[in-house]
């Protein structure tokens, strides 16, 4: 059995959550681990991966939180942790934690448009093709 490389995205969903085409098979880029729960999220992110020493790419959290549970993970994230950090809190709107120049953290207010470009560009979701219309 070979041992899965692929850097990980761990993706928490809430129950309030609109479906989405989430990329978990091996077609996708990053190894994309579905939660149901913020303090699983958090443990993880303190505790389980360190310990594991896998690679988090990125971690998403749609519709699992409140936008004060998310700032209080921001300001408690281990030192070493570098990865993005998309939290999108309703469909009109997100924010996106991640690294700058610097190497400290930045945050980005999203629209709508932007969180799914986001998710597209890293293809995080399936795009569904949209049928054509062909007139003869």
């Amino acid at each position: 059995m070979s041992q899965d490389t692929r850097r990980i995205t761990l993706i928490c969903r809430g129950v309030a959550a609109p479906p989405r085409s989430w990329r978990t098979g091996t077609d996708s880029p990053t190894r994309n681990i579905l939660l149901q729960a913020f303090p699983v999220l958090t443990y993880a992110l303190h505790n389980g991966l360190n310990e594991l020493q896998q690679d988090v790419e990125r971690v998403i959290i749609d519709h699992a939180t409140t936008a004060d549970a998310f700032l209080d993970m921001l300001t408690s994230l281990p030192s070493d942790f570098m990865g993005d950090i998309l939290f999108i809190q309703d469909e009109k709107k997100g924010y996106l934690s991640a690294t700058g120049r610097g190497g400290d953290r930045v945050l980005y207010a999203l629209a709508e448009a932007d969180v799914d470009f986001y998710l597209q560009t890293h293809s995080l979701t399936r795009v569904w093709a949209i049928p054509v219309l062909r007139i003869a």
